[in-house]
């Protein structure tokens, strides 16, 4: 490998899972009626209009409406930073706070409320989650988070997120459980956490500052935990890519499941 080509795989390493995560949602706490309805909603995530007894025997309808399904294991705290005008939310569950597995899911914001895709297994960091994200510690932030631009060493499978192909995604080495990590970047999703939103996941703008971390992406799993990352499986993160619309406001959800609940 020639000098520049280490120099590149190098800078892509440390800009992805290497060194932490990314910038703060655009989300806004604009959310509080859905918060409420979630809130209100029984335990088996199904609003439903009640009947009534009346004299003589008959039943009458209540004029309760349905309760919108809620996007399920999230509380008040966490759907409130979900932008009103998000109908796209990949959620991210992770199995516990020291736990570096999880599950996704891609959901869609419909009148009836929020409906779920495809289950999808996922790696998060090798120790877990934070809310307090730092350069190096290992964990994947806690939070809301934009979706804006995409990229990878592959060609654009088709998605509709701005992409940008570049042999800047190229990484060689192993993981944490000695697994190569060649083709992790195939395919790559920027979360907007300390990040520049509208630009290559490459970009090394850090606007919460460098300690804070950065490079935090969805990309293609290697079988093992990350540093900072999500990971799908290849044929996951590219039917995610061709899902996910710039114009329905994507974001994501991410955390261990007790984080999340709140």
């Amino acid at each position: 490998m020639t000098v520049p080509a280490v120099a590149l795989a190098l800078a892509a390493s440390l800009s992805a899972c290497g060194s932490g995560d990314a910038s703060t949602t655009g989300g806004r706490p604009d959310n509080a009626v859905a918060a409420q309805a979630q809130r209100s909603t029984p335990p088996d995530g199904r609003g439903t209009a009640q009947a009534k007894s009346v004299p003589g025997g008959g039943r009458a309808e209540s004029n309760t409406a349905a309760v919108p399904t809620p996007l399920p294991g999230v509380g008040p705290r966490t759907l409130a930073r979900i932008p009103g005008k998000t109908r796209q939310v990949v959620l991210v569950t992770g199995r516990g706070k020291n736990s570096s597995v999880s599950e996704a899911v891609l959901y869609r914001r419909t009148e009836a409320g929020w409906e779920p895709g495809k289950t999808w297994p996922a790696h998060n960091a090798v120790e877990g989650w934070t809310d307090d994200h730092r350069l190096g510690d290992h964990r994947s932030p806690i939070g809301v988070f934009t979706l804006t631009d995409a990229g990878g060493l592959l060609p654009d499978p088709g998605t509709r997120l701005p992409y940008d192909q570049s042999t800047g995604f190229t990484i060689n080495g192993t993981g944490s459980l000695g697994e190569p990590l060649a083709g992790s970047f195939d395919y790559v999703i920027a979360i907007d956490y300390n990040r520049k939103p509208g630009v290559s996941p490459l970009d090394w703008t850090r606007p919460l500052g460098a300690e804070k971390g950065g490079g935090i992406w969805l990309h293609v799993d290697h079988e093992g935990p990350t540093q900072g990352c999500v990971s799908l499986r290849k044929r996951h993160m590219r039917e995610l890519l061709l899902a996910l619309d710039p114009g329905q406001h994507p974001v994501i959800v991410m955390g261990d499941a007790e984080s999340l609940r709140r």
